[in-house]
């Protein structure tokens, strides 16, 4: 979205004959950019943060299944109920 409102200002600050509204379509067309460059981050960072959660989640399940295969007495394991 902010992409397409980035490109509609720029548009309209070339279409248009008014200085005062040329002015404030570039800025409104940069600040849209700027909003789209923080979005992007925002959403790159969401990615990386659930992958490291996924990763972390795993080890977890498997260092609960290794602590499962470990007994206090070495000469026996676990009972079966």
């Amino acid at each position: 979205m902010c992409r397409v409102q980035e490109a509609y200002q720029r548009d309209r600050a070339a279409c248009t004959e008014f200085e005062n509204v040329r002015v404030i379509a570039e800025k409104a067309a940069n600040a849209w950019r700027q909003e789209g460059i923080l979005a992007e981050d925002r959403e790159a960072r969401r990615i990386k943060v659930r992958a490291n959660a996924k990763v972390i989640a795993l080890r977890r399940q498997q260092t609960k299944e290794a602590d499962r295969l470990l007994s206090e007495n070495p000469d026996r394991g676990f009972a079966d109920l």
